[in-house]
């Protein structure tokens, strides 16, 4: 039995279908992974960067508990990553200690863009920075 060039061409590209359909979900899983860890890369350093405008508040001489200057600097920071529910902590410099800490974190599950498409997620994602006080 004779086969025209017609029915090879059908059979070569329904084995394309086939291979496309069996490897598109591990192709798409890759690319939103991709996607979901720039994202979380893109949080961090957010983070990191609005922790330490708020560290350099914090270590001028002016400052002074209950530093709102601090929070209000790093609020400004975060405002346009769009990110709420994120938490600042400081540590203040004392006589024996001269270094003044700020530490902001968010927990992840509130960052992810897939949500629990790759597993639940827990912990926080974190930026710190520790400087120095002036005058001390």
């Amino acid at each position: 039995m004779f086969l025209s060039a017609n029915d090879g061409r059908k059979r070569r590209r329904g084995a394309a279908v086939v291979e496309f359909a069996v490897i598109s979900p591990l192709l798409l899983t890759m690319l939103f992974g991709i996607i979901e860890y720039g994202y979380i890369f893109m949080v961090r350093q957010s983070l990191t960067n609005a922790a330490r405008e708020g560290c350099r508040i914090a270590v001028l001489q002016t400052s002074e508990i209950p530093y709102s200057e601090v929070t209000e600097r790093v609020d400004g920071m975060m405002a346009p990553t769009g990110l709420s529910g994120y938490t600042t902590t400081m540590t203040h410099a004392t006589p024996a200690d001269t270094t003044e800490s700020v530490t902001i974190s968010i927990p992840i599950a509130d960052v992810s863009l897939l949500g629990n498409f790759f597993g639940a997620r827990t912990g926080n994602l974190e930026g710190t920075c520790s400087m120095r006080k002036e005058g001390t």
